[in-house]
């Protein structure tokens, strides 16, 4: 799985976000991403923070153990998580 890295007590995922969605939702893989789509508008940060929440919420976990590590501009994120495990993560993509 290469959208998925698990090193030292985290796990890194790359994601791409489709904003302005009709709902919060895991959409499967796109190429070596996990889909995302989140109703956020991508101005002012709002989709980021979105992605932040539901990622959190869906995996049962504080916000705080969600970080954008790249691509705060972008579709394209990668996100690491702390507190979770790689099959909870895995559980998302539907695979």
């Amino acid at each position: 799985m290469s959208w998925l890295i698990e090193d030292s007590g985290s796990i890194t995922i790359n994601v791409r976000v489709v904003p302005r969605a009709s709902k919060n939702e895991f959409t499967g893989l796109h190429g070596d991403s996990l889909r995302i789509r989140l109703q956020a508008p991508p101005v002012d940060g709002k989709a980021n923070a979105a992605l932040v929440k539901f990622l959190a919420s869906r995996l049962g976990i504080p916000k705080r153990n969600v970080v954008i590590v790249s691509g705060e501009t972008g579709r394209q994120k990668r996100i690491r998580v702390s507190g979770s495990s790689r099959q909870d993560v895995v559980a998302l993509s539907g695979e």
